[in-house]
């Protein structure tokens, strides 16, 4: 008895936003310990994993015929499933720092995805080394992190915009009332910036060069002033390298197919979601978490064309993480699988 009581205090619960882009690691009474990119290095002739994280990621678009550079997780969800369980044994283990204790292990999953998808990753999760594996829905706890009273009768309107996907989700008494899921993010903006820069410039550019772009210019709403980058790709014509100047307003442009598709999401939601909810929503405004949700001017367009007050959440990429460390608390209560948060207020 000693010994499991002994074991039960050294393994710390484990909290993880298993992110398309980016994956954090909250460990109780600790906080975020890991935030790195969800990029894994395969070498191809050992058949063994090479670099994951940040390590991994500087290798993408520069790595030789024998490294595959890959990002395990598509949309939200797992595509490699052998190297998603490698990754996230590894930032376990990084977690741990060395602990021989198996932890308990809670992972972030998006709204909308399939039992068989919620299995892969739990499954991903006990083979990675976790006691027990538990799921959570990313809006809950993106809400749970921004500072929502989630357990409120009132209701708020949580706008998640990850790599992957964005979810739109009304959240009321600890559960989701209305909520929809669309694999338009951080991704898609990426891919609208290389889009833009092929039609307007006929030159290519990385998926890395593009997120840079993002990061540094990327805009949906007028600077004051005008923002520049000097931007180097491949010329389609010649063949050539070739260097452009784009500006923060060409941003706008490139931005607006995958922006309307988050706008057509939240109307759609509004217009599913209870009337007495909708007055909240009008009162309590909309939230904004994800790292997408950091694109410059999105509250700002979201509240001109939807007519309701949108905020960013302060820390919005660190939203789903806190919410997660947050969710810890209540692993003793409730079986594996999909934590259902209103059914365990109603316990208390």
């Amino acid at each position: 008895m000693f010994h499991f009581k002994a074991k039960q205090m050294l393994a710390k619960d484990i909290g993880i936003d298993l992110g398309t882009a980016t994956v954090l690691v909250y460990v109780d009474g600790k906080g975020i310990v890991l935030n790195e990119p969800s990029v894994v290095a395969v070498d191809k002739n050992l058949d063994c994993i090479a670099k994951i994280g940040k390590d991994a990621q500087v290798m993408l678009g520069r790595n030789p015929s024998n490294i595959e550079v890959v990002r395990p997780l598509r949309d939200g969800v797992i595509s490699r499933y052998d190297v998603t369980e490698k990754m996230i044994q590894y930032f376990i283990r990084r977690a741990c720092g060395g602990s021989i204790f198996q932890p308990r292990v809670l992972i972030c999953i998006p709204l909308g995805i399939s039992e068989v998808e919620e299995r892969a990753v739990m499954d991903a999760g006990v083979q990675a080394g976790a006691r027990k594996t538990y799921l959570i829905h990313e809006p809950i706890a993106a809400a749970l992190g921004a500072g929502i009273d989630i357990f409120s009768p009132t209701g708020n309107m949580i706008v998640d915009i990850g790599g992957g996907t964005t979810e739109v989700a009304v959240i009321s008494l600890g559960g989701i009332v209305v909520s929809k899921s669309i694999k338009i993010a951080g991704d898609k903006f990426d891919e609208a910036i290389m889009r833009y820069v092929r039609r307007k410039y006929n030159i290519a550019i990385g998926e890395r060069t593009a997120e840079q772009i993002k990061l540094r210019i990327g805009a949906v709403y007028e600077h004051p002033e005008a923002r520049t980058m000097q931007v180097k790709g491949r010329c389609m014509i010649q063949g050539y390298p070739k260097e452009i100047t784009l500006s923060s307003k060409e941003m706008l442009e490139a931005m607006m197919e995958p922006i309307s598709a988050i706008m057509d999401a939240i109307c759609s939601v509004i217009e599913k979601t209870p009337p007495e909810l909708v007055g909240d929503i009008l009162k309590n405004g909309i939230v904004l978490t994800g790292g997408g949700s950091q694109l410059y001017g999105l509250d700002r367009l979201m509240a001109d064309v939807i007519e309701i007050r949108t905020r960013v959440a302060a820390d919005p990429a660190k939203c789903v993480a806190m919410g997660t460390g947050m969710i810890l608390q209540y692993l003793d209560r409730v079986p594996d699988g999909v934590v259902d948060l209103s059914r365990i207020k109603q316990k208390l």
